[in-house]
């Protein structure tokens, strides 16, 4: 009976890594990848204007706290002379926020 619960909890929480993902990946392609690109290099006309990081380098990634990505959704970035780089996020809850940055660290290579 305790490996039969023991599989269903371990199931149930797969699962829910699993819906995680998903809905990061959507809401990245939703709400990012214009900017950041559905690969998370920066390449798109906006990323490159704006100076998108490419996030499928490793150092990049490295350099990148969790806390500070989360913060960059939820409040966005200014450059140093107040021009909005990113806009907020604020409406995301914050595991929608997590699961975010939970994806963009998919892309490191």
């Amino acid at each position: 009976m305790k490996k039969i619960l023991m599989l269903a909890v371990v199931t149930g929480f797969a699962a829910a890594l699993t819906a995680s993902a998903a809905e990061g990946k959507e809401n990245w392609n939703t709400l990012c990848a214009k900017c950041h690109g559905v690969d998370g290099r920066g390449q798109t006309n906006i990323g490159k204007k704006l100076g998108a990081k490419d996030y499928s380098d490793a150092k990049i990634q490295a350099a990148l706290t969790d806390e500070a990505a989360f913060k960059a959704i939820k409040e966005g970035l200014k450059d140093k002379e107040g021009k909005t780089l990113m806009h907020p996020y604020d409406q995301l809850s914050d595991d929608d926020a997590k699961g975010l940055v939970a994806y963009l660290r998919t892309f490191k290579k």
